[in-house]
């Protein structure tokens, strides 16, 4: 049984729903599209949304869908947020206009442009907090961001999530033991 598809999805003020072909979110960030599989239902009234499904044989793409309205109700109405951080000696971003601008450790400094709706924050130039009202490609921006360079297991240098916890690796010990 999706627990998760039968919760009842809360409307703020300002977020305006169309129903159709696909589900149409519209609030005071910007305009998001919901697909809407086949035998997935939504229902609309005063201030909540309600996802109904015709059979238990949809009830994997039940919650899926009521997961993505609700991501999609948030997002135009408060939006979401991602912090990264940048460890490492010389390790530094800057932001040109709409182009991210890294410093790695590489021989080259690498540049990444942000794509439309979301917008990034640097603090310190070690310290990134990305905003956006669509969560999928926020995350996505993120991960391209962290995959510049990952955080090194016997170092921890690297971009990082905030709050990331790192296992951190002993190196070699032969050398010592002599």
């Amino acid at each position: 049984m999706s627990r998760i598809g039968k919760k009842v999805i809360p409307l703020p003020s300002g977020v305006k729903i169309q129903i159709g072909e696909q589900l149409e979110v519209t609030g005071p960030k910007g305009k998001l599209v919901v697909p809407i599989p086949e035998g997935i239902t939504f229902e609309q009234s005063a201030d909540k949304l309600e996802v109904k499904r015709a059979s238990d044989s949809h009830a994997a793409l039940h919650g899926l869908t009521r997961a993505l309205a609700a991501n999609a109700v948030q997002g135009v109405s408060t939006g979401f947020t991602r912090e990264l951080d940048i460890v490492g000696i010389g390790y530094r971003a800057d932001l040109k206009g709409n182009v991210v601008v890294f410093t790695l450790g590489y021989s080259h400094p690498i540049e990444l442009l942000l794509p439309e709706g979301i917008q990034l924050k640097i603090d310190k130039q070690t310290h990134l907090v990305l905003s956006g009202y669509d969560r999928q490609l926020l995350g996505q921006v993120a991960a391209n961001m962290r995959a510049l360079r990952k955080p090194d297991p016997y170092k921890n240098k690297g971009v990082r999530y905030t709050g990331e916890v790192l296992r951190k690796k002993v190196g070699k010990t032969g050398a010592s033991a002599k």
